[in-house]
């Protein structure tokens, strides 16, 4: 994918593999993910309440190094390809891979936290949107729409679906809205490793792509704008913004395909990942 951070590694763990090179985990493997994508979405949940105008998103980012640490537990993103921070902040029209740093955030912003962790060796990857202070009615709506297109696409997550399956149904929902997919990032496949095949493409046509399979795990992570797909990387080589400058959103889970569906790894404990929980 054009301006793929996340580049994509050959899963070299036991197991079988797919011709595609998808990894195919045992039923044991399960737990290992359900423990680390816990713990990323409780740290979440824990962030929530310091999101307010004022607040730098380097604190944030201090706030979840510390969480990470006090739970044992190792930051994935810090170090990865030099990068040195243990979240990815996405304020307002950054697509993906905002770097937390002293910008305070102002009342009305909206903005993606995108947190991995590595427990027992076990990869926890998800995202969700936050606003500091008042949402409004504009932004409400596009992040209601980029959550349900998550949701939508995990609902077509199934043995003998297809990856052109979830494209598809995140693709027509959001275009449905009015909104548009990104198409220059994408999901990805995990467990002991970070990046693994598929990209997971939210956008396509249904039936195309590699065949789901129990055992497989990878992140659903739609991109949407309020304007065009377009986006471009700045020059410090990580943050993605929308050409346009429209407002984006993001929300991502982890899952694993089960024998008649999947499960989601990166549930918030809370009750804090969907996005209501901000307007109350």
């Amino acid at each position: 994918m054009k301006n793929f951070w996340k580049t994509l590694v050959r899963d070299n763990h036991n197991g079988r593999l797919t011709r595609d090179g998808i990894r195919i985990h045992e039923t044991a493997d399960f737990a290992g993910m359900h423990k680390a994508g816990e713990l990323a979405a409780r740290i979440l949940d824990e962030v929530a309440d310091h999101i307010h105008p004022g607040q730098t998103t380097g604190a944030i980012d201090a706030l979840i190094e510390d969480k990470v640490n006090e739970a044992g537990a190792k930051s994935a993103t810090i170090g990865y390809k030099g990068y040195q921070h243990a979240s990815c902040i996405s304020v307002n029209h950054v697509v993906c891979h905002g770097i937390p740093g002293d910008k305070k955030l102002k009342d009305g912003d909206i903005l993606n936290i995108d947190v991995t962790v590595i427990v027992d060796g076990w990869f926890g990857d998800t995202s969700r949107m936050f606003v500091a202070g008042k949402l409004n009615r504009k932004a409400e709506r596009l992040i209601q729409v980029t959550h349900d297109s998550l949701m939508k696409g995990i609902e077509a997550v199934k043995p003998g679906n297809t990856f052109g399956d979830i494209g598809h149904a995140i693709q027509t929902f959001v275009e449905g809205n009015r909104m548009s997919v990104v198409r220059d990032f994408c999901g990805h496949g995990l467990g002991r490793v970070f990046h693994a095949p598929p990209n997971v493409l939210h956008y396509g046509r249904e039936g195309t792509g590699p065949v789901l399979e129990e055992g497989m795990f990878f992140t659903i992570e739609p991109m949407v704008n309020l304007g065009r797909p377009e986006t471009k990387v700045l020059a410090d080589d990580w943050t993605a913004v929308t050409r346009d400058k429209s407002l984006s959103a993001q929300f991502e889970h982890s899952i694993g395909v089960t024998s008649d569906g999947c499960e989601i790894f990166t549930l918030s404990p809370a009750g804090r990942f969907h996005p209501t929980w901000t307007t109350s």
